[in-house]
């Protein structure tokens, strides 16, 4: 998506505060012109001769001008804070929806802290949108206002002033487009140290226990001098338009008031139209002198185009068929998922038999998650086709996709209010009864049990060791009642009498039911019925435990290194 579209949507968010902005800033628009030709003209009734019956029409004039400045001021102060708000929560909400309609490409693509520093700061950058457009249009009516009102006290006083408007707005183009890149580089640069903060938080335990919390602190602040860079070349060109502003403009209004004064020792022009024209010169000059504004619509724009980076990519579309009536037949014919730096999986091939348990192995870096995540379309295969019960899973309708995918993982994010919400999360529907029976299933009851109200407990306040998180995991998928049950190393922090115990209850209580199982022990692999053994992205075998444990490479897998045996 343009960056530019992106901000006439989010003008759209409070059409109504919108309005309101608009019409109390053509309010005071409109009196702040009319003050300058009323200030001149109550000065000239005040130094007439008939000061005492002419003043009163100008004075009337003058007071209507500047309550219409106050008006128009407090209502466009309101209507900003409005509009900023409305726009803001429109494009937060929409980044939030599409980065989680993203899913896994968009974590590939942009890492969670990038992505909170978008949310964060460039939403309400880009939701100022209302208040910076309005803002300069207003300048530029103003300008154009005042230019016409110099025109018609002299046109001598248009010359003066209109050498230095071309010159003015060259030097705005120049530093908005160079301060829309600076700022840029300055969000990119937070949002880098963002990520980096995000990943160290993630792993405090692991730095901790290492004791490289100084060099883990050097590598998250690796990016300050960049961002330090930005900030002052970003200041640099701000003082250097402020300074030529500075500069232009008051040499501008000299000129004007020196040819005004000019007319009026030659009868020229008369005292109030001296001071009008001493008000309307810097309303012509107007946009040369608004600095501020000008940052403003820099960071507007830096903003909406970050926001628009992450909305222009497409997120994975569904279908509308209906899944039919099947056994939870998998197959995935030529998939192929690659990466800069080569294929996670390359051409792949597998039919996995329905109501079978498939251990899925392989060393580190094989292609095992990336397996998992196409299997139930987590991710998309860059080639290739995935299909459950003959039905390519891009055809089908998300919802039925969901309903009979299941997924549990190695550490599961715990969603919802209680334990029985996270294990019933995304699945409302399911009574009570269900919710226990998967507990139950996944060895989870024991412990919910003991908890203070049971299934009813606040998952904020229920400290989980891993495996009883995992147990929880397991029983999300479990309640489900789906043909295609995917285990991604969801046991790895069970022990190995528990995990036995799971995989038993769930063979029978799953009897019909196709299961994907990534696997790193020998035991969960001899468990299963067929071993599909990864090896570089392609598959290299797919028998029974038995059968692979005769090759001397696959007994390597499971078999600890010499140091850690020694």
């Amino acid at each position: 998506m343009h960056a530019d579209r992106l901000l006439v949507q989010a003008l759209r968010a409070g059409p109504g505060w919108t309005a309101l902005l608009v019409a109390a800033t053509l309010l005071n628009a409109v009196c702040a012109l009319a003050l300058p030709a009323a200030i001149g003209a109550v000065t000239d009734a005040v130094l007439a001769r008939d000061a005492g019956r002419g003043a009163g029409a100008p004075l009337g004039w003058l007071a209507a001008a500047l309550g219409g400045v106050a008006l128009g001021t407090a209502l466009s102060r309101l209507a900003e804070v409005y509009c900023g708000t409305a726009a803001t929560r429109e494009l937060r909400t929409r980044l939030v929806t599409h980065v989680l309609a993203l899913g896994v490409p968009g974590t590939r693509a942009f890492t969670p802290g990038d992505l909170a520093s978008r949310a964060v700061t460039g939403a309400p950058q880009a939701g100022a949108v209302a208040r910076s457009v309005v803002s300069a249009v207003a300048g530029l009516l103003m300008s154009v206002g005042g230019v016409v009102a110099l025109w018609l006290i002299d046109w001598r006083l248009v010359a003066a002033v209109g050498g230095a408007v071309p010159i003015g707005l060259l030097l705005m183009r120049v530093f908005v487009r160079d301060a829309s890149d600076l700022v840029t580089e300055y969000q990119e640069a937070q949002g880098e140290i963002a990520a980096r903060m995000t990943d160290a938080l993630t792993g405090i335990r692991t730095i901790r226990a290492a004791g490289t919390w100084r060099l883990e602190a050097d590598r998250v602040l690796a990016p300050l001098p960049g961002l330090s860079d930005s900030g002052r070349r970003l200041w640099h060109a701000y003082g250097r338009m402020q300074g030529q502003g500075r500069l232009i403009v008051p040499l501008a209004e000299i000129a004007a008031l020196a040819v005004a004064g000019r007319g009026v020792l030659t009868g020229r022009l008369s005292a109030g139209e001296m001071l009008a024209a001493a008000g309307y010169a810097p309303m012509a000059l107007g946009l040369v002198g608004q600095i501020p504004l000008l940052l403003a619509l820099a960071r507007l724009r830096a903003g909406a185009r970050r926001l628009a980076e992450v909305l222009s990519v497409p997120a994975p579309g569904g279908g509308d068929r209906a899944l039919p009536p099947g056994p939870g037949a998998l197959v995935l014919r030529g998939v192929t998922v690659r990466t800069p730096d080569g294929p996670l999986l390359d051409a792949v091939d597998l039919t996995v038999p329905p109501g079978r348990t498939v251990a899925v192995v392989g060393r580190s870096g094989a292609g095992k998650t990336t397996l998992a995540a196409v299997a139930g379309r987590l991710l998309d295969p860059d080639e290739g086709r995935v299909l459950l019960d003959g039905v390519p899973l891009r055809e089908l309708a998300p919802a039925a996709l969901r309903a009979q995918v299941a997924y549990a993982f190695e550490r599961p994010d715990l969603q919802g209010t209680t334990i029985a919400d996270a294990i019933a999360y995304g699945c409302p529907s399911a009574p009570p009864r269900a919710v226990e029976r998967a507990a139950a299933l996944a060895r989870a009851d024991g412990f919910v049990r003991l908890l203070p109200a049971g299934f009813d407990t606040p998952v904020a306040d229920t400290p989980l060791s891993g495996g009883e998180r995992q147990r929880l995991g397991l029983a999300r998928a479990f309640v489900r009642n789906a043909r295609l049950i995917i285990l991604d190393d969801a046991t790895s922090s069970l022990d190995s009498v528990t995990e036995a115990q799971v995989a038993a209850a769930l063979a029978e209580a799953a009897a019909t039911r196709t299961r994907l199982v990534v696997a790193h022990r020998a035991g969960t692999a001899a468990r299963a019925d067929l071993v599909l053994w990864l090896d570089s992205g392609r598959v290299r075998a797919l028998r029974p435990h038995r059968e692979l444990w005769a090759d001397p490479d696959y007994r390597a897998m499971f078999e600890p290194a010499p140091a850690e045996r020694a």
